[in-house]
């Protein structure tokens, strides 16, 4: 490859990352997607030698997944990203006709069953956490069934403590849902509340108050970034400035933060599960389940688009899948 080639390469990749950060927004994709379908597509141009996409196709695709499972080891997951990335690279940005696309092979998902903490290991690892606020949300992701993000995002105006709900927005896969609100957690959630009021109080008084909202709303509604409903439940400590608009406002509770807390508490707990926050969603699925209720009701509460996907929970009861007692129980039973 020339010198001139490869310059011609180096100034153009800037201008193709841009293009693909304004299709992404248009298209109303996440930051957090954002930012990982950018790296990966700059990964993969610079696995190719700084090669512009256009001039590479299915092989090149190929290759480079191949290294990243390789090379890397990466989990099927991790390269299913990649390949998500690259594919709207080529249909959504470079909006080339390329059959070739429908042929890639996504790296197969090994089957695993979710890790599930009993109802001691839950209470034991909450006991272990000393800040109030960290407790509340693990309390909340437990006893709601709430993924992390969907956590931490919550807006003041999607609590209902009078009825005990909490309406999730825009949760995984762009849905909404209701979910409930466990009654324990009433009390603290209010209180919760009022030191989120007297924080953005605080910040209106200093010229500040605005959040962050999706979809343009603060276009369509310019005084709701400054409406308490709108503010986040769980507020960050501080100030910072929004990559995408560059406006300086108060963002969400750090999630990286509540995760560290939730695997000190399990170390602390002495449970010896790979758990992480995601297990509190799980083994609030498990634990309805494992309580009588049904699971279309359970389907609903977590978001599930297809019971089947629910239908994976009813494998980690003690009594396996489908309540069936081993032959050799019964024989014991006879004697």
């Amino acid at each position: 490859m020339s010198d001139n080639t490869s310059n011609a390469s180096i100034a153009f990749q800037p201008r193709l990352l841009d293009v693909v950060r304004e299709r992404l927004r248009l298209k109303h994709y996440s930051i957090r997607t954002e930012k990982s379908y950018v790296a990966w597509i700059r990964r993969y141009i610079l696995f190719h030698d700084k090669r512009h996409p256009r001039e590479m196709g299915k092989l090149h695709i190929e290759a480079f997944l191949t290294a990243l499972a390789v090379d890397r080891n990466v989990a099927a997951a991790t390269q299913n990203q990649a390949l998500s990335a690259l594919l709207f690279l080529y249909r959504e940005v470079l909006e080339l006709p390329a059959p070739w696309l429908d042929d890639v092979v996504r790296a197969k998902r090994p089957a695993r069953l979710p890790t599930v903490l009993t109802r001691d290991e839950v209470a034991a690892m909450i006991r272990e956490i000393d800040d109030s606020q960290i407790r509340l949300m693990v309390g909340l992701m437990y006893g709601a069934g709430l993924r992390l993000m969907e956590m931490v995002r919550l807006r003041v105006k999607d609590v209902e403590l009078s009825r005990g709900e909490i309406l999730v927005r825009d949760g995984k896969g762009a849905k909404d849902r209701v979910t409930m609100l466990p009654r324990s957690l009433n009390k603290a959630l209010s209180a919760q509340i009022a030191h989120t009021k007297a924080v953005h109080e605080s910040d209106l008084a200093s010229g500040g108050g605005r959040v962050w909202l999706p979809n343009a709303l603060a276009v369509k509604y310019p005084s709701a970034p400054s409406a308490f409903g709108w503010q986040y439940v769980f507020p960050a400590e501080r100030l910072s400035v929004d990559p995408r608009s560059g406006t300086t406002g108060r963002h969400h509770f750090d999630e990286k933060r509540l995760q560290r807390a939730v695997k000190r508490a399990v170390a602390a707990a002495g449970i010896h599960k790979p758990a992480t926050p995601h297990t509190l969603r799980h083994s609030f699925a498990t634990h309805l389940l494992e309580s009588g209720y049904d699971i279309r009701t359970v389907q609903e509460l977590l978001g599930h688009a297809d019971v089947s996907t629910t239908m994976i929970y009813t494998h980690v009861l003690n009594k396996g899948g489908r309540g069936v007692v081993s032959p050799l129980d019964g024989l014991h039973a006879g004697k």
